[in-house]
């Protein structure tokens, strides 16, 4: 007979949006879809140092030890769905909820019982479809570890549970629901027989930064040479607005680490730099050092 224990754990709660809509429609479709991402889940949350509890249905329960890898998992679940749903219909895409609480509860087993587990699933349908809400125990222990922004969405009121809840959204990009992304990993067969491939239209924030960006850009270089005196200095401010440009599509974009992206964006410009103002030396080899290390840490301490 197991023995009844409480712990403090990290529960992961999720679902899929709209599952009996999608059954109803295609059963062997969606039965294939539903079987590829909750593989690909179940993946994830082993990197990331978590156990799969349980599933039911299109639902899943998952534990970790740590609060950080717990949401890292969620949003590198959610990145990689993106591309299960890239070339489907926007009617036929399985979007997910994803859920998380950190909290005391009850251990048989390997059953997790109680109100921490109950919040989790309560925060997880709350959720957006293709986004996930955490609670404010673990928003107090990632917000400043890990590289997403958080909204509040204020208190949420769970059953049987006396006093609500603050939650907060994590925001890792844009609305999955109407903004299709390339594929992370090859679709199974019979997945990919039911999805129509579709292009890929940029984002409207990053076509309006890239927008604005060409229009001021042209700008400078034309009053450059309309006031030619032998030297191109628009090449300064252009450089400027080109960094500009870079580290605002790093805060819209979700396929790539964004601090490990921002910190390749200020690598590349210190090169261009010492290309632009080359006297013999590379100078630029020794704060490149100082990044690759900063790289190598970051990536350490993420695995």
């Amino acid at each position: 007979m197991n023995e009844m224990r409480r712990k403090l754990t990290t529960i992961f709660s999720a679902d899929v949006q709209d599952y009996t809509r999608l059954m109803g429609a295609d059963e062997e479709g969606t039965l294939a879809m539903l079987k590829w991402s909750r593989d690909a889940m179940s993946r994830l949350i082993g990197a990331h140092g978590g156990r799969v509890i349980n599933t039911w249905g299109d639902g899943l329960i998952a534990e970790f030890p740590s609060v950080v890898e717990a949401v890292r998992a969620a949003i590198d679940v959610q990145n990689e769905l993106v591309g299960i749903n890239a070339a489907r219909p926007a009617e036929g895409r399985m979007l997910y909820r994803i859920g998380i609480n950190l909290g005391d509860v009850i251990a048989e087993g390997d059953d997790l019982y109680g109100d921490g587990v109950n919040i989790a699933a309560r925060l997880q349908a709350s959720a957006a479809a293709g986004g996930i809400v955490i609670s404010n125990t673990v928003y107090d222990q990632v917000r400043n570890k890990v590289a997403v922004g958080f909204d509040f969405l204020g208190p949420l009121t769970v059953k049987n549970v006396s006093e609500a809840v603050p939650s907060y959204a994590v925001r890792i990009g844009d609305d999955v629901s109407t903004t299709p992304a390339p594929p992370a990993r090859p679709l199974p067969a019979a997945a990919a027989a039911a999805a129509p491939a579709r292009g890929r239209p940029l984002a409207p924030k990053v076509r309006k930064i890239g927008g604005v960006f060409a229009v001021v850009a042209i700008a400078l270089v034309v009053i450059n040479l309309l006031t030619w005196q032998g030297e191109f200095w628009a090449v300064w401010p252009l450089l400027g607005l080109a960094f500009v440009a870079a580290m605002a599509w790093n805060r819209n974009q979700s396929r790539f680490d964004q601090r490990l992206a921002g910190l390749a964006a200020i690598g590349i410009g210190i090169v261009i730099i010492n290309l632009l103002t080359w006297h013999g030396v590379f100078w630029a080899i020794w704060p490149l050092l100082g990044l690759a290390v900063a790289v190598g840490l970051r990536w350490a301490m993420r695995r």
